[in-house]
């Protein structure tokens, strides 16, 4: 069941209201990982969470080439953007379990462990550069060498090599990330061991911190959810961190939600802002941050945003604490114009604060 409360309170917490972060790093380093299937619209959900400045996308783009920003798998075999200073110890804690899954995937793909071992020692040689290699050059190097690349075999095999810490996606070029070696774009001294003294359940009570502080009121079932740990080890780490969180009611099932402490202060000076037009990216946190869209989407319109459940998500508008259509991007470099689909007739402001959000929207070039 739709749910504006919580929406709107989400929509606060997550910066879309009042933007939350001075610069991009800082933005992904509070969320700890933001979906990044679709690179450009993750470029755009990180752009729409920075505080006011001139070219919001440009400075996103620029993280990427500084090394501040890179994308890689830490957890749900899904790609995540995330700061460099944290993409080393979270792949450490979440990614081992989706490495021992993908095996019967690799055996399907006909890859074998000596294949893994030959793409690993391949790009260690011939990416060892601070840019790195393009994926097509990369495929082709390991093509050339007999791996297998036909039929995804390639990407799962990248997959795996980001996934054991060999690999990131780092800067930018030509609308893709070039592909760089994690020893030289992630930061010394970033991994689990080091970050933590080599304390797991202190990691686990970070990772469960910044999740309900970035994207609360959610559970500690969300963030299990999210990060795809045992609960139990969840729960564990809630009372290291309980008092740097606040109660925020339970959901259906009775679980507590959780949000930053000063959030509702925060939805009640946003006042009436709350309730504008907002147009998502995609897969923007605030439809894929949490296991239940219900709260955020009627049911019946949910097929439209996910046509064939296919996980391809559409964009988004958001108003007045719920989804009421979708929108696009049409005509040409230089005469673009605002598309929507209506799930019911909207309001005239609604049009006008649509138009409004689509002039003021961070969109990768061209």
């Amino acid at each position: 069941m739709v749910d504006r409360t919580l929406t709107r309170a989400r929509l606060v917490a997550q910066g879309l209201v009042a933007a939350g972060a001075a610069d991009p790093a800082e933005l992904a380093a509070r969320f700890l990982a933001l979906q990044g299937q679709d690179l450009p619209g993750a470029l755009s959900s990180v752009a729409l969470r920075l505080r006011s400045g001139t070219d919001p996308i440009g400075r996103v783009q620029d993280a990427f080439a500084r090394g501040e920003l890179v994308r890689g798998y830490p957890m749900r075999g899904t790609i995540f953007v995330m700061a460099a200073q944290d993409a080393r110890w979270l792949t450490e804690l979440c990614a081992p379990a989706q490495v021992r899954a993908s095996l019967t995937r690799h055996r399907e793909l006909g890859i074998a462990q000596h294949h893994l071992e030959r793409a690993r020692a391949l790009v260690l040689e011939e990416a060892d550069a601070p840019g790195g290699i393009g994926r097509a050059g990369l495929l082709a190097l390991w093509e050339a060498h007999g791996i297998p690349v036909a039929a995804g075999a390639g990407y799962a095999v990248l997959r795996h090599l980001i996934q054991t810490g060999v690999l990131v996606h780092g800067p930018l070029e030509e609308g893709e990330n070039r592909i760089v070696l994690a020893r030289r774009a992630l930061p010394e001294g970033s991994g689990l061991a080091e970050r933590f003294d080599g304390d797991e359940d202190a990691a686990v009570a970070e990772l469960l911190l910044r999740y309900l502080r970035s994207r609360g009121p959610a559970t500690v079932r969300d963030a299990g959810w999210f990060s795809k740990l045992p609960l139990s080890r969840l729960r564990a780490a809630l009372p290291r961190i309980r008092d740097r969180l606040e109660e925020a009611g339970t959901d259906a099932a009775g679980e507590m939600r959780f949000q930053r402490p000063g959030l509702a202060a925060e939805i009640e000076e946003a006042g009436a802002a709350v309730d504008a037009t907002f147009l998502l990216p995609g897969f923007d946190e605030l439809v894929l941050g949490y296991p239940d869209r219900r709260s955020l989407i009627a049911e019946a319109d949910h097929p439209r945003l996910v046509p064939g459940n296919n996980g391809m998500f559409q964009r988004g508008v958001v108003r007045r604490g719920t989804m009421i259509g979708l929108w696009r991007r049409a005509g040409r470099p230089g005469a673009r114009r605002l598309e929507t689909e209506e799930f019911a007739p909207w309001p005239a402001i609604a049009r006008r604060q649509a138009r409004g959000a689509f002039a003021r929207f961070p969109f990768p070039a061209p």
